[in-house]
């Protein structure tokens, strides 16, 4: 299967991709560097500014400044959470993450047919969408 052109990055993908973490596996390294275009979920910089209100992230500028920042990179492209997407997140077929930001990311990457790079277990073992990691 050839790499997607367009790619959604789970919350931590996205920290770690900006930050260029070893903690990225080879094969999602690999899958970013090739897709042309990468998605965001709104629900990501919310997680993020979260995280870091919660003393679980540490970001070496303001959260705002970071995310304002880390979404004009060229290859990022910001997903807006539409009602659509909302309604979708609540009617997952199967067995789906309980965790809401999950479930929006789930229903994002449906709606845009695009995978969802993650090590989330969670999310690779919901088989209605595809993962990379």
């Amino acid at each position: 299967m050839g790499c997607p052109l367009v790619i959604l990055l789970d919350t931590h993908t996205w920290v770690w991709w900006t930050a260029e973490s070893e903690k990225l596996s080879s094969r999602a390294s690999e899958t970013i560097k090739k897709s042309s275009e990468m998605g965001v979920s709104a629900i990501s910089c919310w997680e993020v500014a979260m995280l870091v209100a919660k003393g679980r992230l540490g970001l070496s500028m303001d959260v705002e400044e970071w995310i304002e920042k880390s979404l004009r990179l060229p290859e990022v492209r910001l997903l807006e959470l539409t009602p659509k997407i909302a309604v979708l997140s609540t009617r997952l077929a199967g067995n789906p993450p309980g965790d809401p930001a999950d479930r929006f990311l789930i229903a994002t990457a449906m709606i845009h047919h695009c995978p969802i790079v993650t090590k989330d277990h969670l999310m690779r073992g919901y088989n209605q969408i595809e993962t990379v990691w």
